[in-house]
Formats: structure tokens, sequence, C-alpha cells
């Protein structure tokens, strides 16, 4: 698996950063090895704070960790991914078998841009949206663990709107174009 980093105002050592690769490492029986992982390392105040975000088989695998350094993160991290992908095993082989991990299909690229406004400093991120069903779309939402999750309905070629309620279940919001 293809790794890079993003340091946010921290700085690590060749020692730390190897160590990191080689716990990403573990998940490798996961992936193929063109697939890529994003390590975004950043500290608020005293907590190190490390994102891994995984870009494989047009699905997106995230996990973010506070803790008081980044070696203890990377472990809770790589655990939380690997948990994610047993815990969808079913849904995510059917997934897998469907598209055997289809180099030509389209996997979410996303852009993170900070705008300042009168509101304040406002985060935007674009993506490609990729055709799925409303299931796949509610696993890659649980997967990135959002609240709600954009994507082009397969079926209907419509953009929707998938999103977690206040009562354990999921909503859908459909547009008309």
């Amino acid at each position: 698996m293809k790794i890079k980093f993003l340091l946010r105002h921290v700085e690590i050592d060749d020692k730390t950063k190897a160590i990191i690769e080689k716990k990403i490492a573990k998940l490798d029986k996961f992936f193929e090895e063109d697939q890529e992982a994003l390590v975004t390392l950043r500290k608020d105040g005293e907590t190190e704070i490390l994102e891994l975000t995984i870009h494989a088989v047009g699905m997106i695998f995230r996990s973010e960790v506070k803790s008081e350094t980044f070696l203890h993160a990377i472990d809770i991290a790589v655990d939380v991914i690997e948990r994610q992908i047993r815990r969808n095993k079913t849904r995510l082989a059917k997934k897998l078998r469907s598209t055997a991990f289809d180099k030509t299909a389209a996997s979410p690229e996303f852009e993170d841009i900070a705008e300042e406004d009168e509101l304040g400093q406002i985060r935007k991120k674009e993506f490609t949206l990729k055709p799925m069903t409303v299931e796949e779309a509610i696993l890659q939402m649980n997967l990135i663990e959002h609240q709600f999750f954009v994507f082009e309905d397969q079926d209907t070629n419509k953009i929707c709107v998938t999103y977690k309620r206040n009562d354990g279940g999921y909503g859908l919001i459909v547009t008309n174009k």
C-alpha cells in the first residue's frame, strides 16, 4: 500500500514515520498494493491527532484517533479500520466480488479546501460522485464515520443524500433534477 503523510504544524522523525508505516502494513492483507493510505498528523494543545484514510475499491475507510502520542494513536486507528472491515465483511465481500478491484472505477477523490467567510472558516470538500445503491451509500457513510453521505443513485441517476436519524435509523433525501 502506498502511504502519504500530511503533517499539520507538527514534525516527526524518520523512526516514527517508519513505525507508522509498519503498523499500517498490517492492513495490506485487505488491500491491493496500489491502494493509497493518507496519514494526517496534527496537534491540539497537548493532544496528538492521527487520521488514517484509505481509498480502496471505490470505498473510503477512515479513522480519527486522539491520543497522547502518534504511536499510540496509530495502533488504535489500524484496529478501527480492521474492525470496520470485519464488521462489514459480508457487504464488503459482495462489493469486492462485483467490482473485483476494478482499476477503471473512479474512487472518490476528496479535496479539502478552507475558505474564509464572514461566518468564519468554511471547510469545503469536493469529490467525484460514484453511482451506487442506497445500501452501498449507507455502508460508505458508516465506514467514514460521517452523519451523512452524498451519492448518485445508480438506478435513477439522481443525486441523493443518506443520513443518520436521531432515532438510530437512516434517512434518504432524493433530488429532482
